[in-house]
């Protein structure tokens, strides 16, 4: 993460993200049907799931954005997860049947930090029967409704920060800085494993989203209010400012109309060959700040940068 993006300016309305504070009980599909019935806008999406009875941080493409999601997943994630321990459900989480219980008096806050140093760093993580993960081409969830159960491979997953909160009784509240991919259902379910009493994911709030952050979160509700003052544009982020990782390259008038056709440029400065820097994703713009498209080098290293996506309103 950049600490020094500029993340909080505007752009126009319905065409950006939304930072929005999901509520207990939505699924992320009911948050984006909100937002769709609120704004009249029928491109309306979201990137990273939150499991219904999670909390937080649930960025919504609107517009024009809904075209770049594949850049934002990327994106690492930090919550606030309370473990329970002593009881196993089928599901991880609070919402399963309980499947184990064991009491789990013994464990000590000791111990329970001697676990958690293990969990840090690099780890293979297996995906919960209850996901939406597809294994020959069936979400195993529909499988574990059916009670079966699906032979699946374990997954790479870096968890960055794992420190303990406060730890009382049975329960455990956990910050977690994690890479994309991570379930902390899983991730609790293992450390109650670990300390040999079991153990689910209690509550969980995402508290950030690479950037964006839980106090820049609106509820559906403000939302509406922003909406109905005519001042909901100060809330939209703009598409230049989520893509802050990628260098800009800056290209003429001629070579711009080029771009907004698709087609592959070789910017000049000064009247020179703008040499290619690696196979890196870049932000082409107009020399008037304006951004265009998203552009990969061409790997022949002469320069050309072929465009991947075209953003501006000027290419319909």
């Amino acid at each position: 993460m950049t600490s020094g993006a500029t993340i909080l300016q505007h752009t126009e309305a319905q065409d950006g993200v939304l930072v929005v504070h999901k509520e207990a009980g939505w699924t992320s599909h009911d948050v984006v049907a909100k937002v769709r019935a609120l704004l009249k806008e029928s491109k309306v999406g979201h990137a990273g799931t939150l499991d219904p009875s999670a909390t937080g941080v649930l960025p919504i493409l609107v517009g024009r954005a809904t075209r770049i999601a594949e850049y934002l997943v990327d994106w690492d994630k930090e919550y606030r997860a309370q473990l329970r321990l002593g009881e196993a459900t089928d599901t991880q989480d609070a919402t399963g049947q309980l499947v184990a219980s064991t009491d789990p008096s013994g464990v000590t806050e000791g111990d329970l930090r001697r676990v958690l140093t293990g969990f840090r760093g690099v780890q293979r993580q297996l995906p919960p029967m209850y996901s939406a993960v597809k294994v020959g081409g069936q979400r195993l969830y529909k499988a574990a409704r059916a009670g079966k159960t699906i032979d699946r491979a374990e997954r790479s997953i870096v968890i960055h920060a794992l420190e303990l909160v406060s730890f009382s009784g049975r329960d455990a509240t956990l910050r977690v800085v994690c890479s994309k991919g991570t379930y902390v259902r899983t991730l609790c379910a293992d450390i109650g494993h670990a300390l040999g009493v079991g153990g689910h994911l209690l509550t969980l709030e995402r508290r950030r989203v690479g950037p964006l952050m839980i106090e820049q979160a609106l509820t559906i509700d403000q939302v509406a209010s922003y909406l109905k003052a005519d001042t909901l544009s100060s809330q939209f982020l703009s598409l230049d400012e989520l893509l802050f990782e990628f260098p800009t390259v800056v290209v003429n008038e001629e070579q711009a109309q080029r771009v907004l056709h698709g087609a592959a440029v070789s910017p000049v400065r000064d009247g020179q060959p703008v040499a290619s820097r690696g196979e890196g994703i870049v932000r082409l713009k107009d020399e008037a700040g304006r951004l265009l498209a998203i552009g990969t080098h061409d790997r022949t290293g002469l320069g050309a940068i072929k465009v991947r996506k075209v953003l501006s309103l000027s290419s319909h």
